[in-house]
């Protein structure tokens, strides 16, 4: 087993700020993008934290695939609704913006909704849905992304992994957030497993001859080539119900595209016909509904509590002793990792390490170099 070591929260969101200002994003965007990236490792959301800030931020605006500088035009607004460009910007300062304009609207007239065309990657979804949550909203977010599901009894890779996010505050102390793909597993998951030397469960995976497949280096490749695709929510065929994920999947690709003018399905490929890299050009949405118009949050805090207590306390299954309810296992996490940070495997050492060296910042020393 490869060695785990721990870093903690302040110095990789320090890092991580630094390298973006490095590769050109302003002071304030750099601390958005690392406080998205960060939250997400404090949540034990391994698959969409430190991880991925190098691949899939980094290495895409030194590629000249994304904007370092983010510039957001409104192209069209009610009082309660907005359409934006971000003009290929960065992900979690565009859906930042848009989440906080949906707040408002909904402080102001009870429902905000914003959509988003032209965006990139905005990190993990549920940290916009917990914003509303932090203003006494119900928080809703979706995302479209570059093609790897296949529709139920297909095998090409049409949709993205398209989330569909609902946040909820409640009188505990963490909210209900209910933050998960519309595809059985994501793409972050099978990096991990690769970044781990881990076989991906049977089931997952489905490639152009119909076949499961296992290997997350052969299935990360067949998904750029377009050999492999995901299976939605549910799985492979109907048995299991992959009509629903693959249905939901597709709610999100429509919210994700029409409402502003977007890309979508295989219009959202990060590579051209000739196999060379494209930009990214994803569509989000964003909703906030304010509590108070309805009744007192209060209220509606202690019925979301004891709806969530009550599942937990219901009858457990044979050899469980828990039953938990969505943002439960990430409050958990966070309670263990807060005083000893994020887990850092090998890969990912080597890759702090290479970033720290490449961007000339020197003055970081990482834990695990003092052994």
């Amino acid at each position: 087993m490869p060695k785990i070591v721990y870093e903690s929260f302040d110095k990789l969101e320090s890092f991580m700020k630094d390298v973006f200002i490095k590769v050109g994003v302003p002071e304030a965007d750099a601390a958005t993008c690392a406080e998205v990236l960060i939250d997400s490792d404090k949540r034990g959301i391994d698959s969409h934290g430190v991880g991925r800030f190098k691949p899939i931020y980094i290495d895409r605006i030194k590629a000249g695939l994304q904007s370092a500088v983010t510039k957001i035009d409104i192209i069209k607004e009610t009082k309660t609704t907005a359409v934006l460009d971000g003009n290929n910007g960065m992900g979690q300062v565009i859906a930042k913006k848009a989440m906080q304009l949906a707040i408002n609207k909904a402080k102001d007239f009870g429902l905000g909704m914003s959509a988003v065309r032209n965006s990139t990657h905005y990190g993990f979804a549920g940290y916009y849905a917990i914003m509303a949550t932090r203003n006494d909203m119900i928080g809703i977010t979706g995302t479209n992304a570059r093609p790897s599901i296949a529709p139920t009894f297909g095998v090409e890779n049409m949709l993205g992994t398209n989330p569909l996010v609902f946040g909820m505050p409640s009188d505990e102390d963490f909210p209900f957030v209910i933050d998960c793909a519309t595809s059985i597993t994501q793409r972050g998951k099978i990096e991990q497993y690769a970044r781990e030397g881990k076989k991906i469960p049977p089931g997952w995976v489905i490639d152009s001859q119909g076949n499961t497949s296992t290997d997350p280096e052969i299935v990360l490749e067949g998904l750029n080539s377009g050999e492999c695709a995901l299976a939605p929510l549910g799985g492979i065929g109907e048995e299991m119900a992959g009509y629903k994920g693959y249905g939901y999947a597709t709610v999100v690709e429509i919210l994700s595209s029409a409402l502003q003018g977007g890309l979508f399905l295989k219009a959202l490929s990060d590579v051209d016909s000739s196999k060379n890299k494209v930009k990214s050009r994803l569509g989000h949405f964003f909703m906030a509904i304010n509590i108070d118009c309805f009744t007192e949050p209060s209220s509606f805090k202690k019925t979301v509590g004891d709806i969530l207590r009550s599942l937990r306390a219901s009858k457990k299954a044979a050899g469980h002793d828990r039953v938990y309810t969505a943002g439960e296992k990430e409050y958990l996490a966070w309670l263990e990792r807060k005083d000893k940070g994020v887990p850092l495997n090998d890969a990912l050492q080597k890759m702090l390490v290479k970033a720290r060296d490449q961007h000339g910042l020197r003055q970081y020393r990482f834990g695990f170099e003092n052994g």
